[in-house]
């Protein structure tokens, strides 16, 4: 039987999109293999690719100028991508709204100067700092935000007044769950394990100027984003089993009507549950309400031992992995594309009844 999958990553895929990579296991469009077990460099793997990355182009509206490439090591391994690639003044601003834009902004202190323009630590991460007329250095060679913050529940509604800087982008947790204006960025990249497919790709959108020889000199041929896109992601072994699945996705997306329909889809779910912790005497959201992600609701009862009983019982009822980040305990619910509205609806009617049991 299957439950209702609140994790925040790897997360829950569309299920029409499993039984579809179920009934291909065995044999991929008449070749007699698997995904898994096809050469990256066969004409069968060759189309998956293609076609994956027409249709996050044609999802996204991606401009010609930019480049989309599947890599590997995760979100984290951009950490340090992004400073050796982009790190020509050896400066740049980092927006710490949570602890993913923390270890990024870290990991660039180790290649030059990383400045901390704004940070949201103050009040543990609940609010989105005011990126209006922020005090960035002239000579800062980009602006990093972690767009949507995972642990948190918060996401960037404006984007911030960069002054004419690149501003990189870490969309990890909300990839696809709305439209985007790429030409706002100058990378975009994120982890798919939480919006778009399985664990061990991550995609990164990339302005054709920002893709040169030029990047910091211990920069490893891996991480030269040079390398990958002159090799269209084929420099070596892609995840090819993963970019196959992400494929799926971008396939199904464009099915439920594109970005748009997403947006309302993931609008209506996160609408359900912020209206109940708003209205309930025992729960209650930690986000500044202007702030709050539609991917990830983080929620307490104000009792850690009635935490942990209700993520218990939950657990019990078919809710699984409703448990908050160890760093900040409590609930989490995240209510990514493929979390069905009933699966949202069911939630709030247990948290209903453990609210009346419990009061």
């Amino acid at each position: 039987m299957r439950v209702y999958n609140f994790s925040a990553g790897p997360a829950v895929l569309p299920e029409e999109v499993l039984k579809e990579a179920a009934d291909e296991m065995l044999d991929y469009n008449g070749t007699g293999m698997s995904v898994m077990e096809m050469s990256h460099r066969s004409k069968a793997y060759d189309e998956i690719i293609k076609t994956a990355e027409k249709d996050i182009r044609d999802l996204m509206n991606i401009p010609d100028n930019y480049k989309v490439l599947f890599l590997q090591g995760g979100a984290s391994q951009q950490f340090a991508a992004v400073p050796m690639n982009l790190m020509k003044n050896k400066k740049a601003a980092y927006i710490i709204t949570g602890q993913w834009a923390k270890k990024a902004y870290q990991e660039a202190q180790i290649y030059g100067e990383a400045v901390a323009v704004a940070s949201s630590a103050d009040k543990t991460f609940s609010y989105i700092p005011d990126c209006s007329d922020l005090d960035i250095p002239d000579d800062a060679d980009y602006v990093y935000i972690c767009e949507n913050n995972t642990i948190y529940g918060t996401k960037f509604k404006n984007l911030p007044n960069t002054k004419g800087h690149i501003l990189v982008a870490d969309v990890s947790s909300c990839f696809l769950s709305e439209p985007v204006d790429v030409t706002k960025y100058g990378v975009i990249y994120g982890g798919v394990q939480k919006n778009v497919g399985p664990a061990g790709v991550v995609i990164a959108i990339i302005r054709e100027d920002l893709i040169t020889d030029d990047v910091l000199p211990c920069t490893p041929t891996m991480l030269k984003w040079k390398t990958q896109s002159d090799n269209d992601s084929l420099y070596n072994t892609p995840p090819c089993y993963g970019i196959y699945i992400c494929g799926k996705v971008f396939k199904w997306i464009k099915k439920m009507g594109g970005l748009e329909a997403m947006k309302a889809h993931n609008e209506k779910k996160a609408k359900i549950l912020y209206d109940f912790l708003d209205s309930s005497k025992l729960f209650k959201g930690t986000v500044a309400p202007e702030d709050r992600s539609l991917m990830n609701v983080p929620f307490v009862t104000g009792n850690e031992e009635l935490d942990a009983k209700f993520v218990k019982e939950a657990k019990a009822a078919g809710f699984e992995n409703l448990k908050g980040h160890r760093s900040v305990g409590g609930m989490r619910a995240s209510i990514y594309n493929a979390m069905p509205i009933e699966g949202v609806e069911k939630l709030v009617a247990f948290m209903k009844k453990f609210e009346e049991e419990n009061s």
